[in-house]
């Protein structure tokens, strides 16, 4: 199906904007292509607001960041990737670091290009689907989960419909999936939002103090309660109390939570006077509580009263399509938080999309977080992801196992450094590769997995 995008190709060369405008048509885009800044605004004024805007950076006056479409209000929140030539890669840098969403070099590749447009559109697309999401969040400022594969928008539908109403729930899946952000959701949807929501790790608090810290104490209750102290049940009065990783709770506090699950009572530690509470138990786990039940490693009967509604979060190598608006929307918080644009080069997002995480969404956004504090020019590349040296991911070993591309195990010592026998079989990928294409870097990236550019800078950086 053709891709009706409207582009804005602005450049003062005929011949580029002829070729171009030509190549991108044939892409299914709609192209208008002008001249000049003030052709654009005209062009903007007539054919309406494009979808993407290609700028040569050496319009007159040169790169300006006050005069140049960068500046304009007319394009603001429109993606805009800068054409220049090698010599002005600073002042690309430099205009990337005021907005625009990245820079393709003459002479250009037209495979290159269309891969950068259609992943400028893609972003635009996913801010959109954000911007969606958020909106229908209640004006307090509710959580969304974030995600556009069947399991998030089924998630999204359960609490929708859950949110509102007293029923207990329990969130189970994998650590890292977002399992507070469903709790935290189902608390700002429901009729308790103005109320507090409480959130409390049952393994990472000792078993002879999580008494005290759910139900409170008296004072002289034991040796250091020198004064009274409410629990977090009473603190949750009125709202929601989250119980994360229940199934690591003491087999001792799981009676007297059945209790307060039962009545809706409880005794402070050391305390005589019955003390009632209105409260929302949310309960989460990485465990299997019904084989933890089986092993009479959890009460059966607190885990059918726990259990009222079951919502299961899935691994993000389960969801891969997830991982684009997963990043789109760290990426906006960090633009936000800094004040600044940010953006991700192609072979920048395939490897964050090529990876397994093991920690799923949190490892996702703690390593974006990582890379992003020594991203200097506004774009993070693959060059800054591999300066932090992150381990090598199962997935990308067992695709280059499954590569058409042969590998040559000899010569293979441990007396090598592992970075060192990675770095000889790249080159030994690399070579095959470009021979099976007959040196067209193109065509040998495609057998890679590997942008062209990306490709290139791994042929420098080897001396291939």
């Amino acid at each position: 199906m053709s891709d009706k995008r409207y582009i804005l190709l602005v450049d003062d060369e005929p011949a580029f904007r002829e070729l171009a405008g030509s190549w991108l048509s044939q892409q299914g885009f709609r192209v208008k292509s002008v001249g000049s800044v003030s052709e654009a605004l005209e062009a903007k004024q007539i054919h309406g607001r494009p979808d993407l805007v290609l700028l040569d950076l050496s319009l007159p006056p040169h790169f300006d960041p006050q005069k140049t479409l960068l500046a304009m209000p007319e394009f603001e929140g429109c993606p805009i990737i800068i054409i220049t030539g090698h010599a002005e890669r600073e002042l690309s840098l430099q205009a990337i670091a005021q907005g625009a969403w990245d820079f393709i070099a003459k002479p250009v590749d037209p495979d290159m290009l269309a891969v950068v447009v259609r992943r400028a559109l893609a972003k635009t697309r996913l801010e959109r689907e954000l911007q969606r999401l958020q909106n229908t969040a209640p004006k307090h400022g509710a959580e969304v989960y974030i995600g556009l594969s069947d399991n998030a928008q089924k998630i999204r539908a359960l609490i929708e419909r859950i949110a509102p109403t007293d029923v207990r729930v329990l969130v189970t899946g994998p650590s890292g999936t977002g399992k507070e952000v469903i709790s935290r959701a189902l608390h700002d949807l429901s009729t308790r939002a103005q109320g507090p929501f409480i959130s409390v790790h049952c393994g990472a608090i000792p078993a002879e103090l999580l008494e005290s810290e759910l139900f409170g104490h008296v004072k002289g209750a034991f040796t250091g309660a020198e004064k009274d102290k409410q629990g977090l049940l009473t603190l949750a009065d009125g709202g929601t109390l989250f119980l994360d990783e229940i199934g690591e709770m003491p087999a001792p506090m799981q009676v007297k939570l059945l209790r307060v699950l039962q009545e809706g009572t409880f005794y402070a530690v050391g305390g005589r006077t019955l003390q009632s509470i209105d409260v929302r138990i949310v309960s989460a786990t990485n465990a299997d509580l019904a084989e933890l039940v089986s092993q009479n490693a959890f009460r059966e009967d607190l885990y059918y009263r726990i259990k009222g509604v079951g919502i299961e979060t899935q691994a993000l190598d389960k969801r891969p399509q997830d991982i684009p608006i997963l990043l789109q929307t760290f990426i906006s918080d960090l633009e936000r938080k800094h004040a600044r644009s940010l953006a991700l080069s192609s072979d920048a997002l395939q490897w964050f999309r090529n990876r397994s995480w093991p920690g799923n969404v949190r490892e996702l956004k703690n390593t974006l977080e990582s890379v992003d504090a020594i991203c200097v020019a506004g774009q993070i590349t693959l060059e800054e992801i591999n300066l932090l040296n992150f381990d090598v991911p199962a997935t990308s070993i067992e695709s280059s196992r499954n590569t058409s591309l042969p590998i040559n195990r000899e010569n293979i010592t441990l007396e090598e450094s592992l970075d060192v026998q990675v770095q000889k079989l790249e080159i030994r990928l690399i070579q095959h590769a470009l021979k099976q294409s007959a040196g067209n870097k193109t065509q040998a990236a495609k057998l890679l997995g590997l942008s062209r550019q990306g490709l290139i800078k791994k042929i420098g950086r080897y001396g291939v």
